[in-house]
């Protein structure tokens, strides 16, 4: 589906950056690749500023209720933008979920590696960044990224 006549560069550049903090986020699950793959690196070197700011303690929070209210909630903002702010959220809260049940089930989790550990980290991180590469260069494109699921929930919450 595409933007309702609301594909100016700037609202394709503005729905396309959210996408970053997901990005971000999920750093630390291509571990395992970045040891194998040193040159994968080369990817996040420009969002270096962008994780040295996310590391701080409750930026990320304070990122998080900005994006919310600010753009997904302002209605005069296009809706390309609010759509694709919404989806990168979401993305980020089910990064956040991940964590979230790696700590608690499996607390030593990452200290001991394995085959099966490092899979999953590897799954999820290309999975994420597989999938912000595809909402990215569609959100350029001035086409609203349809994400399965996801985006049904967007759908749900951005008017």
């Amino acid at each position: 589906m595409t933007a309702p006549n609301n594909t100016e560069i700037q609202n394709r550049f503005f729905a396309a950056l959210p996408y970053v903090l997901p990005l971000v986020y999920v750093y630390e699950f291509g571990e395992f690749l970045f040891n194998q793959f040193p040159y994968l690196q080369l990817i996040y070197l420009p969002l270096e500023p962008i994780k040295a700011l996310y590391s701080t303690p409750l930026v990320g929070l304070v990122i998080f209720f900005a994006l919310i209210f600010a753009v997904v909630r302002n209605e005069n903002i296009p809706h390309l933008i609010r759509f694709n702010t919404m989806q990168a959220i979401l993305l980020d809260i089910l990064l956040i979920l991940i964590r979230l049940a790696i700590g608690i089930l499996a607390p030593g989790l990452k200290l001991g590696g394995g085959l099966l550990i490092e899979t999953f980290f590897n799954m999820i991180f290309l999975g994420i960044l597989a999938t912000c590469t595809y909402a990215i260069v569609q959100s350029a494109r001035g086409i609203y990224a349809e994400l399965p699921a996801i985006s049904e929930a967007v759908h749900g919450q951005v008017r």
